[in-house]
């Protein structure tokens, strides 16, 4: 019995709840639309877009005395290989050398990133960086050194299959996403506002509040007026055990 008048109780809480973010509809909408403002605005004028070129290499490993299978697992070692060779020093501080970019070999290192598709011998070597052609350069210099100090791996020299095109769009970053983000934060924050002040005020508005705060039964309701002509009700309580008037 006591369970079912708690859940009772929990389920005109969530509904007086609902009503109360109800009639603040038009606060939760446009905190929506402020926050969406907001991070287009951040993005479109505080973010610097970033650009992505890739060129790709195949990795070989063929020899004289190799034969199919041999051939399979030491290209497969050998790229994974590569993978972890593409950004080492060796290779990183030769390309910012042969391109003059004002770059260390951390801040280059972290722009790259090596893909190996699966169940193949090719790498994808991506540059990331504000400059579209800066990022194409990087990408073929990358290719480029790597594949000319294939004799540190003691393995065949890499092939270049594809270069690196100049970038047209940035990468990076979203417009869409970001404002999407901007939309639920700015929602979200309207509602939990809304929230913790229903919660907060602990005013007596009606008759069922004071059942259910106090404790009290209401025994009638008295209209009465203010100095404005607005009405009022007077409520005459009832305490268990007493009269409260």
């Amino acid at each position: 019995m006591n369970q079912a008048l708690e859940n009772d109780e929990i389920e005109i809480d969530l509904k007086e709840l609902f009503y109360a973010l109800k009639k603040k509809i038009v606060v939760i909408i446009g905190a929506f639309i402020a926050g969406v403002v907001l991070m287009a605005g951040y993005t479109i004028f505080l973010v610097t877009p970033m650009y992505s070129a890739s060129s790709m290499i195949y990795v070989l490993s063929r020899t004289a005395e190799s034969n199919a299978l041999s051939d399979v697992q030491l290209g497969t070692q050998l790229t994974n290989d590569y993978k972890i060779f593409i950004k080492t020093r060796l290779v990183i501080e030769q390309v910012i050398e042969n391109t003059g970019v004002n770059m260390s070999y951390e801040q280059l290192a972290n722009a790259v990133t090596v893909s190996n598709p699966t169940d193949s011998r090719i790498l994808t070597i991506t540059v990331t960086n504000p400059d579209p052609a800066t990022a194409q350069l990087l990408a073929n210099e990358i290719a480029s050194v790597t594949a000319d100090t294939s004799d540190v791996t003691g393995a065949e020299r890499p092939s270049i299959v594809e270069e690196a095109v100049l970038p047209e769009a940035p990468v990076s970053p979203s417009l869409t996403r970001n404002c999407a983000l901007g939309g639920i934060a700015g929602l979200a924050i309207a509602c939990v506002v809304i929230i913790v002040l229903y919660l907060l005020n602990d005013t007596i508005k009606s008759e069922e509040d004071i059942e259910r705060h106090l404790h009290l039964t209401t025994l009638g309701v008295i209209p009465m007026k203010n100095g404005r002509g607005s009405k009022k009700k007077q409520h005459t309580t009832k305490k268990r055990g007493g009269k409260v008037a």
